[in-house]
């Protein structure tokens, strides 16, 4: 059905094109976005008050939306300060340090641990949580410091954040703003992930071992002071507020953890649970083992140390998450927030902003896979160049929606692929100023690890996109 197009679609297609621009210029688009959503406000209600209304509605729309995800990472965050406080978090990873032998070993030891540990916990702690214990088991078998960065780096903030199967807050983004069901994001985006992680480490790794033999490797070693940066990062911890725990307590809590975490995984399987539901179980086995290991660690102070720990998990949440409340707000907007805060304004037989461009553009230009999956990749590459990797997912998501519409497939792989670009650019594999918890950790040049990240990723995301071509 042919949708007559209106000022309301034009207005929003531009503010898109202007978030790009300022996108690939690296500058802040929460303001534009503001700035959009009250446009788009004026034109559907007419009315100055509902305009300026819709603002804060939007914000509302986007926080219940996205307040799951938020609390998810806020709580783990928590639970992991309680963990590395304590020393918990060494004797986790302790049983794997003796199969750390050679660099290489070390390399893809380090990767798949790191993996494996931002899956439950998110990279930014999961940096934390291992990399003090295997850094110096790293270099003292010959990986150099920058070498352990890389691998946390990609594995981490590079296959685990641009999955996030556990936590599921990327395709959480995402899939709304695509307006489809978590789990195809999902499913959709696995083999995408997985050639995208293979290609990149593997080259990633390839290029190391050569420059070494070469002679041509640059450490990128660096001293990082008090204000280096990584202090913003509530996970890192000051020695001195070192809890001592009993040395048998904590080998019992190091086992316990990851047994009810992995009890968590079965469950989700056994139960069928999916999205909320298994978010949720995570968050709340995360709570309890927070509440846990404060009560045996702190005693009498018990009580106000959990409140502690959760202020400082949520200022962490809501750190990361403040910038992308407004401009998901928009980019909900796309799809059925329109109408649920702004009424019947769209004409009869429209199916959303998004969907009716998709439709105009399937009747205009001559769209296919390729295109449509080179374009995708570049978006979420371009959405990542903020430094955030998440701030602009929800752009990839309400693009890959709008073409799947006028190709008429592949809204799933489309959204995936998106999301992929987005966080390994953003995420904390290409930015430097997103790289710096990595880099503090391993005492490294956050540049430098840019530097030797940025073949890798780029030769990943091509090889990732040609896949996509075939699988749209």
């Amino acid at each position: 059905m042919d949708i007559q197009l209106t000022a309301l679609h034009w207005v929003y297609l531009a503010f898109i094109v202007f978030i790009m621009s300022l996108l690939i210029k690296r500058r802040d688009t929460s303001l534009i976005c503001v700035v959009g959503i009250f446009a788009l406000g004026l034109l559907a209600t007419e009315s100055l008050s509902g305009s300026v209304s819709g603002v804060f509605n939007s914000f509302i729309y986007a926080t219940k939306e996205l307040i799951g995800t938020i609390f998810i990472i806020s709580i783990i965050v928590a639970m992991s300060r309680i963990l590395i406080i304590t020393g918990v978090n060494e004797m986790m990873v302790a049983p794997l340090t003796r199969f750390i032998r050679t660099p290489a070993l070390a390399f893809w030891g380090i990767g798949i641990i790191m993996m494996v540990t931002s899956w439950f916990f998110w990279p930014s702690p999961g940096v934390a949580l291992i990399g003090a214990v295997l850094l110096p088991v790293a270099v003292r078998v010959g990986l150099p410091a920058l070498g352990a960065a890389m691998a946390m780096n990609l594995f981490g903030h590079g296959i685990a954040l641009s999955g996030d199967y556990i936590i599921q807050g990327a395709p959480k983004l995402t899939a709304d703003a695509a307006g489809l069901p978590v789990t195809d994001v999902m499913q959709a985006s696995i083999p995408l992930v997985i050639v995208m992680g293979l290609v990149t480490t593997v080259t990633a790794f390839w290029m190391m071992r050569r420059d070494m033999r070469r002679g041509t490797w640059r450490n990128g070693l660096v001293k990082l002071g008090p204000g280096g940066g990584a202090e913003s990062d509530p996970t890192r911890t000051d020695p001195s507020v070192q809890v001592q725990l009993p040395l048998q307590l904590k080998r019992w809590l190091a086992v316990i953890v990851p047994v009810l975490f992995a009890a968590d995984v079965i469950a989700m399987f056994v139960l069928d649970l999916q999205g909320g539901d298994a978010t949720a179980l995570i968050g709340g086995t995360a709570v309890l083992i927070l509440i846990a290991i404060t009560m045996i660690a702190h005693r009498n102070r018990g009580l106000e140390q959990t409140t502690v720990y959760l202020i400082e998990g949520f200022q962490f949440g809501f750190k990361v998450f403040g910038p992308v409340i407004p401009i998901a707000a928009f980019f909900y907007l796309g799809d059925a927030a329109f109408t649920e805060l702004f009424g019947k304004s769209l004409p009869d037989g429209s199916h959303g902003i998004v969907n009716d461009l998709g439709v105009a553009l399937a009747n205009h230009v001559p769209l296919n896979e390729a295109i449509g999956a080179i374009t995708l990749t570049v978006t979420g590459a371009i959405t990542g160049l903020d430094g955030s990797g998440f701030s602009g997912i929800s752009l990839a998501g309400s693009i890959a929606q709008l073409f799947s519409s006028a190709i008429g497939t592949g809204a799933d792989t489309l959204t995936a692929l998106g999301q992929v670009a987005a966080i390994w650019v953003g995420g904390g594999t290409l930015i430097p100023w997103a790289l710096i918890p990595a880099a503090a950790i391993c005492g490294v040049d956050p540049f430098e690890l840019a530097r030797r990240n940025l073949k890798p990723v780029l030769i990943g995301l091509a090889v990732t996109t040609i896949v996509a071509m075939f699988l749209i």
